[in-house]
């Protein structure tokens, strides 16, 4: 049964910038949708490699990437991360972004991961 402190400690793993760490948390055939793209949900990444490699490209983009303010909820095969987004992107501008990842779990693993982001105007 998926619990807090397992995403607790996916979280502290995105926060080390340990892709391999964070992929153990995935399943072989997991989906991400980002916080943003052209479709309803944003856009999507599908299979372990797609999924990972998406998430070396956030480092790329933004190098001090790190999540503050965590808060996580799990109600069986859901799960949810609430956060505070920060970095720097290469221009030098700062991101501070609230958010949400909603999770659902099968077979011990992360299977969908769906971000959700708050705009600024």
């Amino acid at each position: 049964m998926m619990n807090i402190d397992y995403l607790k400690r996916y979280s502290d793993a995105w926060n080390a910038h340990d892709i391999d760490k964070i992929m153990s948390y995935m399943s072989d055939d997991c989906v991400f949708d980002t916080g943003g793209g052209a479709q309803k949900h944003g856009t999507r990444f599908e299979g372990f490699g797609a999924v990972r490699q998406r998430f070396i490209d956030v480092w790329n983009d933004i190098p001090d990437v790190y999540l503050e303010g965590l808060v996580h909820f799990v109600q069986g095969d859901n799960g949810c991360s609430e956060w505070i987004f920060t970095g720097t992107k290469a221009d030098g501008s700062t991101i501070e972004i609230d958010g949400c990842d909603l999770f659902t779990f099968e077979n011990g693993k992360i299977k969908s991961k769906r971000s959700y982001l708050k705009n600024r105007s």
